[in-house]
């Protein structure tokens, strides 16, 4: 069984360490949490944390063993590399939320950082240059490696009280600023091409790679409240209130289309594929931007839209946590389920 894992093993995978730790984080967050939620939201980090070293070490020897070129070749996979710079930034920023550890937050978050800085500039290079790749037919994937800038503002900002007052704070909170307009800037390039897509060719993509939408979506209105609150200027903080609720809303609109879509592609017989972590990161994202507004805004309803958002988030990582596990356990995590599927697996 280790050494099929370790042969399939892809750059997909470590969005079960982002499903796992957004769990852990969005919990950290919830308005009015019960005192019991967060040792039980520790031990869900650290299950994502080990997790993480699993996935690091398996990928590693896939790349000492020369497996892992096949990746670039594939339009589909390739968007996947934005997913283990996630990975080390959300098993990061909960070091920081549950152990208070900041050297080993601000290890994981500098690594994390530069990692997805080189995606956000490979894959498109990749994609530019390479006849294979820039032939493809835009789908949500194409966010995957544009959105790792977006989780370093959002996780940042919780580092930034803790890096020394003067020109260093400053730098820092720029460089996030910098990153969340990186991202932000290329989601508004790509998203009209998805709908375009969408609306003009159907489903040509995985039905779970609509929901990686939420994203950059969720994990915005986060970093906007997030900086906004840290920066220490009011009109940075009302700007980053103003901008989340914005963004929410279109978020709540994408949702409820990426959610329609969905429940017609389960009645119709939706195969169990890893693309299923789709389902959990994304929403995170917008649980911890409805608890940021909150905060923000002392409005109840973004309250309940953060814990109605969280029961979701659990729900979906139940059914895909324990889906992979069997898979693992079994063996019927075949390398058509483990590999990125192409359009024919919806």
């Amino acid at each position: 069984m280790i050494d099929r894992f370790t042969h399939h093993i892809g750059p997909n995978w470590f969005a079960s360490v982002m499903g796992t730790g957004i769990v852990a984080n969005a919990a950290a967050g919830l308005p009015g949490a019960p005192g019991w939620l967060r040792p039980v939201a520790a031990v869900v980090w650290a299950a994502a944390a080990v997790w993480l070293l699993v996935l690091s070490v398996a990928f590693a020897a896939q790349w000492l063993s020369g497996r892992a070129g096949r990746h670039h070749a594939d339009p589909v996979a390739v968007q996947f590399y934005g997913a283990p710079p996630m990975a080390l930034l959300t098993v990061g920023a909960g070091a920081l939320t549950f152990t208070g550890n900041v050297p080993v937050a601000f290890g994981l978050w500098l690594a994390g950082t530069v990692a997805g800085l080189v995606s956000a500039v490979a894959v498109p290079y990749l994609m530019f240059t390479r006849p294979a790749l820039s032939g493809a037919a835009p789908f949500a994937g194409w966010l995957m490696p544009l959105v790792p800038p977006m989780v370093s503002a959002a996780t940042g900002a919780a580092l930034i009280p803790h890096v020394p007052d003067g020109q260093p704070r400053l730098t820092m909170l720029l460089a996030c600023y910098a990153m969340f307009g990186l991202s932000l800037m290329a989601t508004l390039v790509l998203l009209p091409q998805i709908w375009g897509r969408l609306a003009a060719h159907k489903l040509t993509a995985p039905v779970p790679t609509l929901w990686i939408v939420l994203g950059p979506l969720g994990q915005s209105a986060t970093a906007a409240g997030n900086l906004g609150g840290v920066s220490g200027h009011p009109g940075l903080a009302a700007l980053g209130t103003g901008y989340g609720v914005l963004v929410m809303g279109f978020a709540l609109l994408w949702l409820a289309l990426a959610l329609a879509v969905t429940l017609r592609s389960l009645r119709e017989g939706l195969p169990f594929t890893l693309t299923w972590w789709s389902f959990t990161f994304p929403v995170g994202t917008c649980v911890t931007g409805a608890s940021v507004l909150s905060a923000h805004t002392g409005a109840v309803v973004y309250g309940w839209l953060a814990w109605a958002l969280y029961a979701g988030l659990l729900g979906a990582w139940a059914v895909t946590a324990a889906r992979t596990a069997h898979g693992l356990v079994t063996g019927a995590l075949t390398p058509a389920t483990a590999a990125v599927p192409s359009a024919s697996h919806r």
